[in-house]
């Protein structure tokens, strides 16, 4: 039986009338989250710690903005938006001793919970929700009076009204208005580190360099190349999101479509399964959340000199050079190493 799938029509505001909502971080989803409920007309304070440079910011968007702990003190909702190997930190010192019976905690990914680096009291309503998309995008289709689908979860419910505030916040921030479906914070959490790793960050990742990296050796230009390997890629998935896999191959020439049944299949094959499935086992007995708490604590060191190697593959500089020509590709700079927009 397909899943329920709540809309406007099962949502209202209702829920979060007369509470005050603390959005603590204004980072991607943290702004995004508090300004489309803010312009929802919600009550919305914004909780940083004191020297974050988002202050300023916050505050230039109408917000009150408290220091982290005050912020929980006020709040009736609090959204926890900071990444989630700061979280736990950020919940011994800030959030933990200023939590009272009747308050709701909200996460916008399970990992902490989960993973157990935040274990709340039996008498707080623990809930997700996680919109589909980054932070700019969700702020982005609320203005354009659109919303990106989201997902909610109940972790806890002793108030009995959590999934009625969740759907609530859902609304307020435009999710509703693309659709929501109920999961768990385990299947979010899990689903979502495996899709990260093997197909939409990691796996993408390592195909577009490998196939640029076999044209390469094998005497093609690295313009043909870069070109064929990544370029073209946004046209692919575009075709993919519009219209699935089958829609996608529906748009592609006949010879294209031919390499894609024949050839696809053998390239990623069985023993790339495998190892999905291995990493996979990583993400459920908790191996993978260990190893990266662990790097966080310890400087991120291998993390940065993986992030300086890939920054110094041939197909940067090509990428670079390229893209210089094409004027209509918005470009995004980086400073390489962590993202430090969250705060």
């Amino acid at each position: 039986m397909p899943a329920k799938i709540y809309t406007e029509k099962d949502a209202s505001l209702a829920p979060l009338k007369g509470k005050t909502c603390a959005v603590i971080g204004f980072g991607s989803q943290g702004h995004a989250h508090a300004l489309n409920l803010k312009e929802s007309g919600v009550n919305v304070i914004i909780g940083l710690y004191a020297g974050s440079k988002s202050r300023k910011v916050a505050e230039e968007k109408g917000f009150k903005v408290y220091d982290t702990a005050e912020a929980v003190k006020l709040g009736d909702v609090i959204f926890v938006a900071v990444p989630d190997t700061k979280i736990g930190g950020v919940y011994e010192k800030d959030i933990a001793p200023n939590l009272v019976k009747g308050k709701t905690l909200l996460f916008s990914h399970g990992f902490a919970i989960h993973y157990k680096t935040v274990v709340p009291p039996a008498d707080v309503n623990v809930i997700m929700v996680a919109p589909k998309g980054p932070g700019h995008i969700v702020r982005r289709q609320y203005t354009e009076g659109k919303g990106v689908p989201g997902l909610i979860a109940i972790y806890q419910d002793p108030s009995k009204k959590s999934k009625q505030i969740a759907l609530a916040w859902a609304h307020g921030v435009g999710c509703t208005r693309g659709g929501v479906l109920q999961t768990s914070f385990q299947e979010e959490t899990e689903t979502d580190l495996f899709g990260e790793q093997t197909v939409l960050c990691g796996g993408t990742s390592a195909l577009v360099q490998a196939g640029f990296e076999v044209l390469v050796e094998a005497g093609y230009a690295p313009e043909m190349a870069y070109f064929e390997c990544l370029h073209e890629l946004k046209l692919i998935v575009d075709l993919m999101n519009e219209s699935g896999i089958a829609g996608m191959r529906f748009s592609i020439s006949e010879t294209a479509k031919w390499g894609d049944v024949k050839v696809g299949p053998k390239i990623i094959d069985a023993s790339v399964k495998k190892r999905m499935k291995a990493a996979l086992k990583e993400i459920q007995n908790g191996k993978f959340a260990k190893e990266w708490i662990k790097e966080t604590e310890t400087g991120y060191k291998t993390f940065n000199q993986l992030l300086k190697d890939g920054e110094k593959h041939p197909i940067e500089k090509t990428g670079a050079r390229l893209r210089s020509l094409m004027p209509w590709i918005k470009k995004r700079d980086f400073k390489g190493g962590q993202q430090a927009s969250y705060e």
